[in-house]
């Protein structure tokens, strides 16, 4: 079933004006803004809004992620951002569901205070939320992913600013937008710009690196079919938007992208190398021309010199006005986001330095500036 919020939820959205704005909607509360919880893949975290309904199921196949380029003007990178639509975000199972929505429906249901909690901060009314978790499709993250993560505290969600690890099962949206975490059964909303310090909260995890997060962009059209990537052999899924698995087939034409470098540099214009290991250009040897047998010429009077035409004044160049970090998103009209360094470089790093990322496809999210002019960005539902 599809949930019946289709249709108004691309035609709506919302700019958030301070970090941390509460997800942009309902009664959610801001944690502090310079926060930025690491969420591992089976960890619910505090203050879940239900017990896990993760299904068992086989991990993906990590793929190499490149780093996010650092701002122009310092202090902080560039978060990269990939469409919902991406072919190969996601991972996912033939004929097997990442997550249980009838149980994650049921849990809501038996706590009439958690699900107010959660209708808010999706943008629903509470009795629609099971509506709402049936349209939505189960996949599991193949990279680490920023968004607006939610808790539920006294009788209302939390918002927070969180990285979800690869590997974590999700609920997304006709739109490929993760709207729900299924080890907690917390609202996820897009990120906002941290201003301020950034601190990390929370245990990293092998291999994190702060400038190897991304960022899911809601498609600009419905998404009819969603092209996973099999986490048993790492083939292609087609999986129609909200169902669970049950009409999973192979898709009847591949992708262009191998399921490897979907989140490939897309500046590497040759995956083979052009170079080799020590940076030098492989040269082509050029033969040595034949000798020629054509009998000599005679010289040839060279033409009279032409009087040289003076060159015109060459205008001085006047510099270039300053320009911000990178374009403004074309779809939603909000500027890219810049993130200032986490406070720790040992949490960002992890212990473990992963290949480099850099997703295909991918756009620049939020702000202009290197943290303290960015403005956030946010999916949210009209109620």
């Amino acid at each position: 079933m599809r949930s019946p919020m289709r249709g108004l939820y691309a035609t709506v959205a919302v700019l958030c004006l301070g970090p941390l704005a509460a997800g942009c909607g309902g009664d959610s509360r801001a944690a502090e803004p310079e926060e930025l919880l690491l969420q591992s893949l089976a960890v619910p975290g505090p203050d879940p809004f239900t017990a896990s309904t993760v299904t068992a199921g086989a991990p993906p196949a990590l793929p190499a992620v490149a780093s996010a380029p650092k701002s122009p003007s310092g202090g902080g990178v560039t978060l990269r951002t990939l469409s919902g639509a991406t072919s190969g975000l996601y991972a996912g199972i033939q004929g097997e569901a990442a997550c249980d929505i009838g149980r994650q429906a049921g849990l809501l249901a038996a706590d009439k205070r958690k699900a107010k909690a959660f209708a808010e901060a999706v943008g629903v009314e509470r009795s629609g939320v099971a509506a709402f978790l049936r349209g939505l499709t189960p996949v599991v993250l193949r990279a680490d992913v920023r968004v607006t993560g939610h808790g539920f505290h006294d009788g209302a969600a939390v918002a927070r600013q969180s990285v979800l690890q690869a590997g974590t099962a999700v609920l997304v949206d006709e739109f490929g937008a993760p709207r729900v975490r299924c080890a907690s059964g917390a609202p996820l909303k897009r990120p906002v710009a941290i201003r301020t310090e950034l601190v990390n909260k929370g245990e990293p995890w092998s291999g994190y690196r702060a400038d190897r997060v991304i960022v899911i962009k809601p498609a600009t059209q419905a998404v009819n079919n969603f092209l996973l990537v099999n986490a048993v052999d790492n083939g292609w899924i087609e999986r129609p938007s909200g169902t669970e698995g049950e009409d999973d087939a192979g898709p009847a034409v591949l992708p262009p992208v191998d399921p490897d470098e979907v989140f490939a540099d897309p500046s590497r214009t040759d995956p083979g190398g052009a170079a080799d290991s020590a940076g030098a250009e492989r040269a082509t040897p050029t033969p040595e021309p034949a000798p020629s047998t054509a009998p000599p010429q005679p010289p040839v009077e060279p033409a009279p010199a032409q009087p040289a035409t003076p060159e015109p004044p060459v205008e001085p160049e006047v510099p270039a006005a300053p320009q911000p970090d990178l374009p403004a998103d074309p779809d939603l009209g909000v500027p890219d986001l810049v993130e200032p360094e986490p406070a720790d470089p040992g949490l960002s790093a992890g212990s473990e330095a992963g290949p480099e990322q850099d997703p295909v496809g991918a756009e620049p999210l939020a702000p202009a500036g290197p943290g303290q002019e960015s403005l956030p960005e946010a999916d949210e539902l009209p109620r």
